[in-house]
């Protein structure tokens, strides 16, 4: 079995709330209930985001979630996904045009789903987050593709040298 399909049958979901009404983060507690029971996919909810799989962001962009939002997205490790629950995260909501409010969290990091609705329902989040998974598991299989070098590594002396192959690297590093 490949790594994509231990990714789609535990995936760690990190929950964050960019600064909304908590409407969305009711329902999203509601999902973990045993009417729900989100965790039948095997999902987790986690609190680190170096160890997450799925990045659900509730509520509008402020001013004060800004950066954090950003941080939090480039502390995930690849393959991620975004899911932007309610209609506060997609397009600002109600908070729209207020003084704090920058917008929906696509203008500041990329989103693969949206989960649309003021107050969504327990329903809606469960299936973006099987959507979700279905992005998930074909990030991870572009990731496991194998990448072709430029050059192939001289063979010297009974060993591969490789070292003209990591020259040609560092320019792009820096």
């Amino acid at each position: 079995m490949n790594l994509a399909a231990y990714r789609k049958k535990s995936p760690w979901i990190l929950h964050y709330n960019a600064g909304g009404c908590n409407g969305c983060d009711i329902e999203i507690l509601a999902c973990l209930s045993p009417k729900y029971d989100i965790e039948r996919f095997g999902m987790i909810n986690t609190g680190n985001p170096k160890q997450s799989d799925i990045l659900l962001v509730t509520g509008p962009v402020t001013k004060r979630s800004r950066e954090r939002l950003v941080e939090i997205y480039a502390q995930m490790p690849e393959p991620k996904v975004v899911i932007s629950c309610g209609a506060c995260a997609s397009t600002g909501g109600v908070f729209r045009g207020m003084y704090n409010c920058e917008g929906g969290i696509d203008q500041f990091i990329p989103v693969d789903v949206y989960v649309c609705g003021c107050g969504t329902r327990p329903e809606q989040i469960i299936d973006g987050v099987v959507q979700a998974l279905a992005i998930l598991e074909k990030k991870t299989k572009a990731l496991e593709e194998p990448v072709q070098l430029k050059r192939a590594a001289k063979q010297e002396e009974g060993q591969l040298n490789r070292r003209e192959l990591a020259d040609d690297i560092k320019p792009l590093l820096t």
